[in-house]
């Protein structure tokens, strides 16, 4: 469990640097992250200079804390993060979203790149996150509980806020773009998965398929933080139809789907 002294630790260098109050968190996935070019007044902050703060090893995460303006919000946001098969702790994965949560953001956006069950869902779309299942085999909550971050037994019902999807969802639709909702699967990986564990995700409903972001919204609810969830449709993951796939290639369409991530996300910030 990571240490309460480790958390003030981290806290404090970026209370210390940070000249705003952001209202808004944002979590940038695999290739997502030039969102960051369109922050006003940005200041950066490497994670290598946090205390504990945990530094990702894979392409597309280049590991910086930001903040400044974006739309009409004043925002932080983890541009690139940290995945459990990376030889993490849940408790890892979960820790920024911790201190994010302590610089006093009232709502968490997060993103990720992900494989497509649902055929209907074209390459380089858009999924709101409805609902989730935890296929990753752990939990960031496990182990003693904080009664300052919240309660032992936290509920999952709406972890994805409704009333953010519909922004979202009105958001998408005022600038044309073509999005979805549906549910997410995080497994552990890093491996992309087998034909036949992909039809049974199917048959347990799943729309998406991921490797993060369900460790991050667990850590969120467990502090009563609003999370508004939104994946990249970057591979096609439908078992029958299974063509060879590199990280390579999920980067590349996610890069591809930048300038639309860019208008969904900043209408998205003017509307909240």
């Amino acid at each position: 469990m990571i240490a309460e002294e480790s958390v003030q630790k981290a806290l404090k260098i970026v209370e210390d640097r940070m000249d705003i109050q952001p209202s808004i968190g944002l979590v940038l996935g695999s290739g997502l992250g030039g969102l960051i070019e369109q922050i006003g007044n940005m200041r950066v902050l490497p994670f290598d200079e946090i205390p504990c703060f945990p530094r990702p090893s894979v392409k597309g995460h280049q590991g910086n804390l930001v903040w400044g303006n974006l739309g009409n919000k004043q925002v932080i946001a983890l541009q690139g993060r940290v995945h459990y098969y990376e030889s993490r702790s849940m408790d890892q994965v979960a820790f920024p979203i911790r201190i994010l949560r302590k610089t006093g953001i009232e709502k968490l956006i997060l993103t990720n790149a992900c494989g497509a069950i649902n055929p209907d869902f074209p390459l380089g779309s858009f999924m709101f996150i409805r609902d989730h299942i935890n296929w990753m085999g752990s939990n960031p909550l496990i182990g003693p509980n904080r009664e300052e971050w919240g309660p032992r037994f936290p509920e999952m019902r709406d972890a994805y806020d409704p009333g953010l999807i519909e922004i979202g969802l009105r958001s998408a639709q005022s600038t044309g773009l073509e999005t979805f909702s549906g549910i997410y699967c995080g497994v552990r990986g890093p491996n992309y998965l087998s034909r036949a564990e992909l039809k049974m995700l199917r048959f347990f409903g799943a729309d998406t398929v991921g490797m993060s972001t369900v460790p991050e919204t667990i850590a969120a609810k467990h502090m009563n933080l609003p999370v508004l969830g939104i994946s990249c449709i970057t591979d096609m993951a439908v078992p029958e139809t299974l063509t060879p796939l590199t990280h390579e290639d999920v980067i590349r369409v996610a890069e591809e789907a930048g300038p639309a991530f860019v208008r969904l996300i900043t209408t998205i910030l003017e509307r909240l």
